[in-house]
């Protein structure tokens, strides 16, 4: 039996830079962390907008638990790459 397939979730924002990394060091010599478009939707609606997990959840056609999911993914790889000096690299969901 196979998984359910993923549902499509609207994303407004679009990446304005393909990566974001420390300064100073060149990105090919940087570990790189992942940050599909879904998670930085979720970010930009929760944590920059003010919305709730419910509101950014109708915002993106998915539920609220689906949001929590996201964002708690989305603020642990950002987290890692703010702390330990790694590359964020954006991912669309066509590049998967």
């Amino acid at each position: 039996m196979s998984p359910r397939p993923k549902k499509l979730r609207l994303c407004e924002g679009n990446f304005c830079v393909p990566a974001f990394k420390p300064t100073g060091t060149p990105l090919s010599k940087l570990e790189r962390v992942e940050l599909f478009r879904d998670e930085l939707e979720a970010l930009r609606l929760c944590d920059l907008e003010g919305l709730t997990q419910e509101e950014a959840g109708v915002r993106m056609g998915v539920s609220r638990g689906t949001v929590q999911r996201i964002i708690t993914g989305a603020r642990r790889k950002t987290a890692e790459a703010l702390s330990e000096g790694k590359a964020l690299i954006f991912i669309a969901e066509d590049e998967e």
